[in-house]
């Protein structure tokens, strides 16, 4: 047998690892929600956007769900007024609510054209084009915090006819209500309701946290996979911190709206993307259905 150079040799091995992946999700809708170190980061910003092209190169239906709420808080100081959140949630009041379409629609063309340099063609949306995301008043705790939204209803017509004619959509949360005024919507409600509305075999969280752990505190106790029922648990044994809870409830939630999994993932490694993915390991934490068979990470 001719002897080969190692590294040329893995980099064949890591290929045929992503066949059975590229064949069991080709031609599959997969909704990446965008957010964290990684929107700020360029270099990280140019790798999200690498792997999601060549998830698009290699079969996927990938659809980009982002957030900006840093970069809103940076305009909002701008401008010479004071960010104010209750309960988490950013109060927007009318004049907060028109920097965060300005700051949205700037991000998601900032996305656009990184994926446009990669020779894909993308289209940028937000949640009012082709009313995509219809919302009714979020409160919170039973507090008026201005216009901010829940996702009441989910026209995905707009999606299907971009996907159809092979683009990449790239969408914002900014939805409208009966009266058609813009709201301000949480990217990762946006993102579950949009992966659940268009069945999405996959839905992927970027976060600045690795995944979920049994005990934070202890690095070694990171949950690579989870049922529906164990991530249930998760929820209600309240060892969770404030910030994962409700994301571990959105991943919940979609899998019980038919989403088969949901990926929790640290935003701030480099092609995270594709090593959960593509690989049999994996990074992050994967949450599937009952039904779902743990074909993803079988080697673990």
């Amino acid at each position: 047998m001719i002897e080969m150079d190692p590294v040329i040799m893995q980099k064949a091995e890591t290929l045929i690892e992503a066949l059975p992946y590229i064949q069991r999700f080709n031609r599959k809708v997969i909704v990446v929600k965008y957010g964290g170190s990684a929107m700020v980061d360029e270099n990280l910003k140019r790798q999200v956007i690498q792997d999601v092209v060549l998830l698009k190169l290699t079969g996927f239906k990938p659809i980009i769900v982002h957030g900006g709420g840093k970069e809103i808080s940076k305009w909002v100081g701008k401008v010479g007024m004071e960010p104010h959140f209750v309960n988490g949630l950013r109060v927007t009041d009318d004049a907060t609510m028109e920097i965060v379409e300005m700051v949205l629609n700037k991000v998601n063309k900032s996305l656009v054209q990184l994926v446009n340099e990669l020779g894909v063609k993308a289209v940028g949306i937000s949640g009012k084009d082709g009313m995509l995301l219809k919302c009714k008043k979020k409160y919170s705790n039973g507090e008026d915090i201005g216009y901010v939204g829940e996702v009441e209803e989910v026209n995905p017509e707009i999606i299907y006819d971009l996907l159809e004619k092979d683009f990449l959509p790239i969408i914002c949360p900014v939805g409208y209500d009966d009266n058609f005024l813009s709201y301000n919507v949480n990217a990762d409600d946006a993102a579950c309701a949009i992966a659940t509305a268009m069945k999405a075999e996959k839905l992927a969280f970027l976060t600045d946290v690795e995944g979920v752990y049994r005990d934070f505190n202890d690095k070694e106790s990171l949950v690579s996979e989870m049922t529906l029922e164990e991530a249930q648990e998760f929820v209600s044994g309240g060892g969770l911190g404030g910030g994962m809870l409700p994301k571990l409830q959105n991943c919940i939630d979609a899998i019980h709206s038919g989403v088969s999994r949901v990926h929790i993932l640290d935003g701030r490694i480099p092609h995270c993307l594709l090593l959960e993915i593509f690989t049999n390991k994996g990074i992050g934490t994967a949450i599937l259905n009952s039904g779902e068979e743990r074909y993803c990470h079988e080697e673990k």
